[in-house]
């Protein structure tokens, strides 16, 4: 049997900033910004503030911050569980590309900044710590074929388990028998159940899944580092990880050319306040309402051809509730026609009984194109849109602007940053995102944090 976790837990142990490409640099700080943005407003929400409360209270007598929040500074791992929780609260956050059930910033960047904080490490320390954990729960979650959800658990809470704890070894200087042991430690901590998608209540618990992932990392890079074990089979043995949360896995997946290709390049960021099922959508009709000139009350019908996974999981034409107005497809297509969702203040806002929004809704299906059923085509988008007069208007997105592929340009990130952090001081909220992208030359948190 091949010594997969071993493999993975030397790689993290012993990756330095020199050994980093610069692509992978460039593409780290890009989500750090991105996430700083998302954890920002994220903790303007309810759920999110309940959460912080908690972290607050248990946390008490740190050294780290939460972002966005007045009050004290807590432990590292509580710092982690909140800004983990607001970083994944509102949809905001990034994604790997083509998809394998991970979420890169929301996992790695939290715990990254509470143990950087409390350990006085540099912006350097942060960007290594971050690669290594986005390198280690990637191969993670290639080697799952992202079948996880279909056995009913949410992969981010299994892969941001992993990842957060590469991430936390790394920064906390572990060996690597040290590493091996936080990685078997996190094996057992991995949680997190999709049945909020089916119960029709709940769905705040999603938001809980990647804070817990990021608050399990730094706990089990502590505990390794104090001596506590972990069983250094973990991910391969047989009631380890892949064969308790896979489907038919392939482990090669793992080591296969560990150190030479850097899936730290292949992060995707979402230009709107929605689930990344509907970047590539709102793209196309955002397109075609430029080229033919047409308003959402001309719109007909629409059709968005995309993946089984999508017609299964998203097919929600008259929500309930905030997360249904951006989990559910249809609507949140049609409410692109009416409200910028690039700005989560305006998605935020919206009623999901918006009449005008739910009409339009109604008379837009989705459906599988088989173009998604080819390998890495998963975020196709094909959009049919029919307007009253009979004209009929078609747009392919291969990828979505975000996406690798297709990436966002530096002011479209900016403006992303600024919008999400818009209640905050102007010159403050400037300031640190300059510090941001100057992350490899800052000596400490401090002195990025302001």
């Amino acid at each position: 049997m091949t010594a997969h976790t071993k493999m993975l837990a030397s790689f993290a142990a012993e990756l330095r900033f020199d050994d980093i490409p610069a692509s992978s640099v460039k593409a780290a700080k890009a989500c750090v910004q991105d996430n700083v943005a998302a954890c920002i407003f994220g903790a303007t929400t309810p759920w999110t503030k309940i959460v912080i409360d908690y972290a607050q209270k248990i946390g008490i007598g740190g050294t780290s911050t939460i972002l966005g929040a007045k009050g004290p500074k807590v432990h590292a791992a509580l710092a982690a569980l909140a800004n983990g929780a607001s970083s994944h609260a509102f949809e905001m956050d990034s994604v790997r590309m083509p998809s394998t059930g991970i979420h890169p910033g929301a996992s790695a960047v939290p715990p990254a900044m509470a143990i950087a904080e409390e350990i006085d490490a540099s912006g350097k320390d942060v960007i290594t710590a971050f690669v290594a954990g986005m390198e280690v729960m990637t191969r993670v979650g290639l080697a799952t074929h992202h079948t996880s959800e279909t056995k009913g658990f949410h992969a981010p809470g299994l892969t941001g388990t992993i990842g957060s704890t590469a991430v936390a070894g790394n920064l906390l200087g572990l060996d690597e028998k040290q590493m091996a042991n936080a990685l078997g430690i996190a094996g057992s901590l991995c949680s997190g159940l999709m049945e909020f998608t089916r119960a029709g209540n709940g769905a705040m618990v999603k938001r809980l899944h990647i804070g817990r992932a990021c608050e399990n990392g730094v706990m089990a890079g502590k505990l390794a580092a104090e001596g506590f074990e972990g069983p250094d089979t973990v991910l391969e043995g047989e009631f380890g990880y892949m064969n308790a949360f896979a489907i038919d896995p392939d482990l090669s997946e793992i080591s296969k050319n560990l150190g030479t290709v850097w899936h730290t390049d292949t992060i995707g960021y979402k230009r709107c306040a929605l689930h990344g099922g509907a970047q590539g959508p709102v793209q196309a009709l955002e397109e075609l309402r430029i080229e033919g000139g047409f308003s959402p009350d001309e719109i007909e019908a629409i059709t968005y051809g995309t993946s089984i996974k999508i017609c299964s999981n998203h097919n929600i034409q008259e929500p309930v509730d905030l997360v249904g107005v951006q989990f559910g497809l249809p609507f949140a297509i049609a409410m692109s026609a009416y409200v910028d969702v690039t700005d989560p203040y305006q998605v935020y806002q919206t009623d999901p009984f918006d009449e005008k929004i739910r009409a339009l809704s109604r008379r837009t299906t989705i459906e599988v194109d088989e173009e998604t059923k080819k390998p890495g085509r998963a975020w196709w988008c094909r959009l049919d849109v029919e307007l009253k007069g009979g004209k009929k208007h078609q747009k392919i997105i291969p990828w979505f602007r975000g996406s690798p592929k297709s990436p966002m340009s530096q002011e479209e990130q900016d403006r992303k940053f600024r919008l999400a952090t818009a209640n905050e001081d102007e010159i403050a909220r400037d300031e640190l995102l300059t510090r941001i992208k100057d992350l490899e030359n800052q000596p400490d948190m401090a002195a990025l944090l302001g």
